[in-house]
């Protein structure tokens, strides 16, 4: 029986506006001790600004490619961006990741 090849998978949190100004004005916060959930919460025109950015677990090749090539190369636990989508500009938190 031949091992299925194991999928790799993550989970980030983001946050999600629509200028890059806003976006690095939320980093700046973020860096200097903003919680980064409450920050989402606040801000965030996505959905899951509400729990506080959390994507929850996903696989490569779910999200668009901007975020694939973040979440999937960065290094963790470390605010990301601003990274441009065609839904914004996001700040990405990668808090797991199994590659």
């Amino acid at each position: 029986m031949k091992k299925e090849p194991k999928m790799a998978t993550a989970t980030a949190r983001h946050i999600l506006v629509d200028s890059e100004e806003k976006c690095n004005e939320l980093k700046a916060e973020i860096e200097a001790g903003a919680d980064f959930a409450a920050v989402a919460k606040q801000h965030s025109s996505c959905p899951s600004g509400q729990s506080g950015g959390d994507l929850g677990k996903f696989s490569k090749g779910q999200m668009v490619k901007e975020f694939d090539d973040v979440v999937f190369t960065d290094e963790l636990n470390t605010v990301h961006g601003p990274v441009k989508t065609q839904f914004g500009f996001h700040l990405l938190e990668i808090t797991s990741r199994n590659d």
